[in-house]
């Protein structure tokens, strides 16, 4: 298969997807993506730190995250009344 012919494969089944496989695909497209471009952001990173960013992010994707939204009322609440 040519590299032409792979792209409108992907272009086709992207194209057929539903809004919500959509967000998805898009999601994981960019993490891989993101993921090749810096293998060196674990430089300097002690295992007790890369395992709290590892927590975290299962944390996030499990859905215990507060949104950004919600965070920045609470601080504005907070600190617009100091």
């Amino acid at each position: 298969m040519s590299i032409e012919e792979i792209k409108l494969q992907i272009f086709r089944q992207v194209d057929a997807l539903d809004a919500a496989k959509l967000k998805e695909f898009y999601g994981i497209m960019l993490n891989y993506i993101n993921s090749k471009k810096d293998t060196d952001e674990w430089i300097g990173v002690n295992s007790s730190e890369k395992q709290g960013i590892i927590d975290a992010i299962e944390e996030l994707n499990d859905g215990k995250g507060i949104p950004h939204e919600q965070v920045m009322a609470r601080l504005r609440e907070k600190y617009n009344h100091a």
